[in-house]
């Protein structure tokens, strides 16, 4: 009995903990999608990721947010980010100039990113109501393109 309960702790403190030191070039690079359900399936929003070295990610965002018009013709408001996070451990980090907007993405294992985004949509340059928050599923391994300006 002593064994079982002294099991479960162990157990309950390793899921505990908060983060990893560190994360590899290959699980941070990649292209990760969140896909819509319900009546807008189909639609996704896109992050590609990059390692640019010294603890430096390229991070390219594609966001949209879809809803039906009253006259039911299918719409969306979209947003776009192509900025440099800092990274340290599991933990990518990114600000505005201004700091009005701010992203984080957690690595939470490979293959899957959460993001969690710090200001309003107007602050982060998106259209109405497109936020990037959420749980995205790594689709591409490959090194992403990314389009130049």
């Amino acid at each position: 009995m002593v064994t079982v309960v002294m099991l479960t702790f162990a157990i309950v403190s390793a899921s505990g903990q908060t983060g990893r030191k560190s994360v590899s070039a290959a699980e941070v690079t990649g292209t990760f999608r969140m896909e819509f359900t319900g009546k807008f399936r189909g639609n996704s929003d896109e992050i590609k990721i990059a390692s640019t070295g010294r603890r430096k990610l390229r991070v390219f965002m594609d966001l949209t947010f879809p809803y039906k018009m009253a006259n039911g013709e299918d719409m969306a408001n979209v947003g776009q980010l192509d900025g440099e996070f800092a990274i340290d451990g599991d933990v990518a980090t990114y600000a505005s100039h201004d700091e009005q907007c701010k992203m984080t993405i957690h690595f939470l294992r490979p293959g899957a990113i959460e993001v969690h985004q710090d200001g309003s949509d107007a602050a982060c340059g998106f259209g109405n109501n497109v936020f990037a928050t959420g749980i995205y599923r790594r689709v591409s391994s490959r090194k992403p393109k990314f389009d130049e300006q």
